[in-house]
């Protein structure tokens, strides 16, 4: 398993951090790149949207996972 690495991000002026594993965070700047993102504003989208109960690590994660589910389409 690869090791969670911690990354930090501004989103709306507050910096904040995350930890994933090197595959999901590989995934998730691919993502950005489909989406025509900047990995910052993929992540804030993604924060935005979460439950409130629900860490932002936890989210990324998810999303990751759905959009690999879906195929790589519209998330």
């Amino acid at each position: 398993m690869s090791p969670v690495e911690k990354r930090s991000v501004t989103i709306r002026g507050h910096r904040t951090s995350y930890s994933l594993e090197k595959p999901f965070y590989d995934d998730l700047v691919t993502t950005a790149a489909a989406r025509k993102l900047t990995l910052a504003a993929l992540v804030a989208e993604i924060d935005e949207t979460r439950p409130r109960d629900a860490n932002l690590s936890s989210a990324l994660r998810l999303y990751v996972l759905d959009w690999a589910k879906r195929g790589a389409g519209v998330a």
